[in-house]
């Protein structure tokens, strides 16, 4: 696609709402793919509106009038014209992403966060850990940004949260967080490919939102997931290379009443077909019981 200079002129878009109007266009027209924290036009063109002229992200309308000053215009085409000619995703351009009202640190070191995990963190894992105060061990597996270890840490305060990734540079980020929200006493970041550097310890609760899209999914990624890295998200033919690893490892690093909680994409069937002994328990999430699993660490034995 060519540059955005051709489809306006910036003098003739005048107000905030000149701009929405002209953005829901312009993405809608370029066919741009969502899901990395929007999931239409219009909701990822007001945020990045809001977002790089400094507003509420949540108080669009009193704005909407408000006419843009030159600098801003331009600020906002370049932006505009970054999401569509080059498909990175908006989480990218303003380097946040956002898990409920949690805001993390991102850029293309690590995956846009967007785990169903956080919100049963949200709920302290609830009815599944009867007593928050009384966890004290928990692991994050395939961390990225750290954000679930952080989310973890918040809902369990007397917990120690080990947060892995096998990625140097994820756990960069991961850092970064870890001091915006001052709990870098409280969660440590090991670089391990999985279980492999923790030798004996175990863990009342191990989560995980591992890499799990399949080789035919990957292939077909739209461009917007290409930005993101290729460690985290492919996961062998059927997307599950990763979660068997977990599976078969697990139990050795569970305290005797332990929990694992890891998410699978949309790989339920798949998972069940290949482990039909194992009882699962499908946790309800906001998109439904098929994404992630729990499992007692007596069923893993």
């Amino acid at each position: 696609m060519g540059s955005l200079h051709r489809f306006a002129n910036i003098s003739e878009l005048l107000t905030l709402r000149d701009w929405l109007r002209y953005a829901v266009s312009t993405f809608t027209e370029a066919e741009l793919t969502f899901g990395h924290g929007s999931e239409n036009a219009y909701d990822e063109a007001a945020y990045l509106l809001l977002h790089t002229l400094h507003l509420p992200l949540d108080t669009l309308e009193p704005f909407l009038d408000a006419k843009l000053t030159a600098q801003e215009k331009t600020t906002l085409l370049d932006i505009f014209q970054r999401r569509v000619e080059q498909r990175i995703p908006a989480a990218y351009l303003t380097h946040e992403a956002w898990l409920g009202e949690f805001k993390f640190y991102v850029d293309e070191r690590v995956i846009v966060p967007r785990s169903f995990i956080a919100e049963l963190l949200r709920e302290r894992l609830l009815p599944w850990v009867a007593d928050a105060d009384n966890t004290t061990s928990v692991l994050d597996l395939c961390t990225g940004s750290g954000c679930l270890a952080i989310l973890a840490a918040m809902a369990f305060p007397n917990a120690q949260v080990d947060a892995v990734d096998l990625s140097p540079e994820a756990l960069e980020v991961a850092q970064h967080n870890l001091i915006d929200y001052q709990l870098h006493n409280q969660i440590s970041l090991i670089q391990s490919n999985l279980f492999a550097q923790l030798g004996g310890k175990q863990y009342d609760i191990i989560i995980s939102n591992p890499p799990y899209v399949d080789a035919e999914s990957v292939a077909a990624l739209p461009a917007e997931y290409l930005h993101e890295p290729k460690l985290a998200l492919g996961s062998g033919n059927d997307g599950l290379d990763a979660t068997r690893e977990i599976l078969k490892q697990a139990a050795a690093h569970l305290t005797p009443h332990g929990i694992l909680i890891v998410e699978i994409g949309h790989n339920r069937d798949v998972l069940e077909a290949a482990y039909p002994d194992l009882p699962f328990t499908w946790l309800d999430v906001s998109a439904g019981d098929q994404f992630v699993f729990l499992l007692h660490r007596n069923d893993l034995l």
